[in-house]
């Protein structure tokens, strides 16, 4: 798995947040949600600003104990949304892996493009979640 710098995730950020009120045309489309806990998730990572959002807050924003698969129905919607893999100590002493998630310029741009025509949420590939 590839471990993203913080200069690329600040690149990524500066770029998403200029280009969200400035959309361009996109090969991806984020085909949009409905689902409350798809917009959660989608907010959290937004306002997490260049930040990583680990998938326990991840779990605990979206209200279900399964925060990897609201990530991978995000993903199959056309978010492309990365997960980095940190080196950690658990409350036992022991190494582990802790994974966070962050949205890169493509996902910002998509997302800017989706609110700006669907600012109540409304999805636009004919699904209601």
């Amino acid at each position: 798995m590839k471990t993203t710098t913080t200069n690329e995730k600040a690149d990524a950020i500066n770029t998403g947040f200029t280009e969200l009120t400035h959309s361009t045309t996109n090969t991806s489309h984020f085909s949009g949600t409905t689902n409350p806990r798809h917009l959660r998730v989608i907010l959290a990572l937004m306002y997490a600003a260049g930040g990583d959002v680990r998938r326990e807050r991840i779990d605990e924003v979206a209200g279900a104990s399964n925060g990897p698969e609201v990530i991978a129905e995000l993903r199959r919607r056309g978010l492309q949304i990365p997960c980095d893999r940190l080196d950690a100590i658990d409350r036992d002493g022991k190494p582990c892996k802790p994974g966070v998630y962050w949205l890169i310029s493509d996902d910002f741009r998509m997302l800017g493009a989706w609110i700006e025509t669907n600012p109540l949420g409304v999805a636009t590939d004919g699904e209601r979640s």
